[in-house]
Parts: structure tokens; sequence; C-alpha cells
């Protein structure tokens, strides 16, 4: 016999309970079909990062052409070993020291840096000047052209060897010309 819901009939109490039960029954079947991880499975990995030393430089010897006399005018080369040669009329004098300049770096071990060199590009005393360039290494090897763009910090420590070329005008203005050299380092 088929029952049709009738709003303005009571339920039977009997009938009440075994709606309960199928209400009850319902929410119980949801609550865990719904119920999160249920056939879930999880895993966890571990998170972990190294902060390494700051690149640093320092400078532990200037650059020094030394003394000399200009007749016709010419080149002075001081080397990444502070070795001087010239070209032209230029005359190195006696007793006169050069030296190249030297860049100390430090940092993370075995790294890469690149290398930057900058600073006056001429000497200068009073209102004359000469025109500088610089030339580098990284072995001090007397590298007389060229300048090294990038190192690798061997043991975490590594020098930069700075030499230059002065271009000297016939019958130079005497005078102590100076100018300055500029290295920039950065982890690659």
């Amino acid at each position: 016999m088929s029952r049709t819901f009738n709003p303005a009939r009571p339920i039977a109490a009997s009938s009440m309970s075994g709606l309960r039960l199928a209400f009850a029954s319902s929410l119980l079947a949801a609550a865990f079909l719904a119920a999160p991880g249920a056939h879930a499975a999880v895993a966890s990995a571990s998170a972990s990062s190294t902060v390494v030393a700051p690149i640093a430089i320092v400078k532990s010897a200037d650059l020094a052409f030394g003394k000399f006399a200009a007749t016709t005018g010419g080149s002075l080369t001081v080397s990444t070993s502070g070795a001087r040669s010239i070209t032209g009329g230029v005359v190195l004098m006696a007793g006169a020291t050069s030296t190249a300049a030297r860049f100390d770096v430090t940092g993370e071990t075995d790294a890469t840096y690149s290398i930057a060199l900058g600073g006056s590009t001429t000497l200068v005393s009073g209102g004359n000047s000469m025109t500088f360039a610089t030339v580098s290494d990284l072995t001090g090897a007397n590298s007389t052209s060229g300048n090294v763009a990038s190192g690798t910090l061997t043991g975490g420590a590594q020098s930069i060897y700075v030499g230059g070329v002065l271009t000297v005008a016939s019958a130079q203005a005497a005078g102590t010309y100076t100018g300055s050299v500029t290295a920039t380092v950065e982890y690659n």
C-alpha cells in the first residue's frame, strides 16, 4: 500500500521514529563521506637555508707610476707585477718605485664573482692631465693589457692586481699627478 503525505494529518509516533532513524543515518553517512583525510596520506619535508658571508674587498697596495721625464711624448706602463715599461720619448728616473695596486677579496670558498674597475680616466696635476687606462689580472703575472672581469674565491680569498698605462704628452708639464682606481666585486 502506498502512502502519501498529507500535511493536515498528523504523523504516527511509530512513523516518526523511523524517520528519525533514517535522518540520523543519512547525517552519519554524509559526515563519514565528507570527513577530511578519510582516504588521504600525508608527508612532510624539511626546509633549510644557508646564508654565506658577504663578499668583501680591501685595498692592500696603491698604484704608483714612479718618476719620469717627458721629451717627445709616449706612454708609461706599470704591469700587474709593478714592472715599468715605456714607449716614445718617456725617460724613467732612477730610484723611482713603481707598484701595481692590489685589492684583496674574501668571501664564500669557491664562489665566483664579477669584477668592475672604475675610478679616474685621467691623472691630474693642477690644470694638467694625462690619460690613464687600467690593466688587471688575478696573479700579478706582469700583464700589460686587458682587464679581468671575474674571479673564483679559491680557499675563500683572491687578489686583484691593477696596473695601468699613462699617455704622456710631448713636454708634459712637471707636477705630481693623482687620480684613483676603484674595484667593485659582486657574487655571481
